[in-house]
């Protein structure tokens, strides 16, 4: 059976975790900070802060934004629960809008339809490591009539004077839009490495700071250190000072911090990301699309195209003019092929909370449709070329027995 995402682990990072297993330092400490400084000089934001999961690192930055219960946050339909659930955690309302129908983003159109009073943060997924339209969305929350609708009620929404764009990132490290890279295109970006994803740290996230004037970034990464770590003043390793045990708690915070065993995995994985990962990904990417470009009842995804440039994690294909029975009789003969496929995602409006809350995924007929269609195929590391081919013959092969 061909799997649908195995992680790369290989012996430098065996290496390198053994490395940190023996330095007598496994939790947050010098890798972690290494990590986070990489990253930053990678993506070329102004500050980044390591965090166990992308969930996690989502719902502090709502935190810290002061989102809270009367509030509302603006999010596609399209996209996986973790998005929606860090709102509802802060007590806040989740406003769901479709998504574009060639990109599975966001509709810019959507968000400023839905945008009220009471809309604090607008939450754009890049889906499938395809960033969405942020020049667009950008200059939407800078329109005179949309900031002058803006309530802020906290001081940092008063600083920043205008709602926040809090870019759901976690498909999309080492994207890149008109030669910018993910991480500072908008606000604040929150990536995930986990398991699954291209990078990966088996889990964990980041938080990617690019917040305007005069936001001062040293003193938000000091606070939310503080914060992702039960609100404590003093991490482990500046604990193990000389005479520097003495710890206060100033805030009732969380457990959010990334460890150096994870940052480990992430050092070696970072350093050949863009010139060896991003490079197979892609090859695998054209190959699949220039083997179904050939059959009229493919739609291929957008992945390089309008100044876009994709981290290529998910290879969305969608079959024309077929019924949801039919993707799924689909999907069963590709698995009785020995190939594993999935499908990314099943709209947040669908599952069982958010219809008891009265969300009707018919509200958002695109993102309904786009799910009804679409089979993510196989990408990662490893993937032979033979491998590669074992694919495209078996979703061939199902789709002409189907229809």
């Amino acid at each position: 059976m061909i799997p649908f995402s195995p992680p790369r682990m290989d012996q430098k990072i065996i290496d390198e975790v053994i490395d940190t297993l023996q330095s007598g330092w496994i939790t947050t400490g010098p890798k972690t900070k290494k990590f986070e400084q990489r990253i930053t000089a990678f993506c070329n934001c102004k500050k980044t802060l390591a965090v166990n999961s992308a969930t996690s690192g989502l719902e502090i930055v709502l935190r810290w934004f002061g989102v809270g219960p009367g509030d509302e946050v603006i999010l596609p339909a399209y996209t996986y629960s973790a998005t929606a659930n860090v709102v509802w955690h802060c007590g806040a309302k989740p406003v769901f809008v479709d998504v574009n129908a060639d990109d599975f983003n966001i509709d810019v159109d959507k968000i400023k339809k839905a945008i009220t009073s009471k809309t604090k943060v607008i939450m754009p997924v890049d889906f499938a490591g395809y960033p969405c339209d942020y020049t667009e969305i950008n200059q939407l929350v800078r329109q005179s009539d949309i900031v002058n609708l803006f309530v802020g009620n906290t001081d940092v929404q008063k600083t920043l004077g205008r709602i926040l764009v809090l870019s759901d990132a976690a498909h999309s490290f080492g994207a890149q839009c008109n030669q910018k890279m993910t991480g500072t295109l908008t606000d604040v970006s929150v990536f995930s490495f986990h398991a699954v994803k291209n990078l990966t740290t088996a889990e964990g996230g980041a938080i990617a700071f690019n917040l305007p004037t005069p936001f001062d970034h040293d003193e938000i990464y000091a606070y939310l250190n503080t914060l992702i770590l039960h609100g404590q003043n003093k991490d482990a390793l500046a604990k193990t000072q000389k005479g520097n045990w003495e710890y206060d708690i100033i805030e009732a915070g969380y457990k959010a911090n990334m460890t150096d065993i994870l940052a480990s995995i992430g050092l070696v994985e970072l350093e050949r990301y863009s010139e060896d990962t991003l490079v197979k990904r892609k090859e695998i990417f054209d190959f699949y699309r220039d083997t179904f470009a050939q059959y009229p009842w493919a739609e291929l995804p957008e992945y390089d195209q309008k100044g876009k440039i994709s981290s290529y994690h998910i290879f969305a294909l969608r079959i024309k003019n077929i019924t949801l029975e039919q993707r799924n009789l689909i999907i069963s003969k590709i698995f009785d092929k020995e190939v594993s496929v999935n499908v990314h995602f099943k709209p947040v409006p669908m599952m069982s909370f958010y219809r008891s809350q009265g969300y009707d995924i018919n509200n958002y007929p695109v993102a309904k449709d786009l799910f009804e269609r679409e089979i993510s195929l196989p990408v990662f590391y490893d993937l032979s070329a033979a491998q590669m081919q074992m694919v495209t013959n078996a979703v061939i092969e199902s789709v002409n027995e189907v229809l």
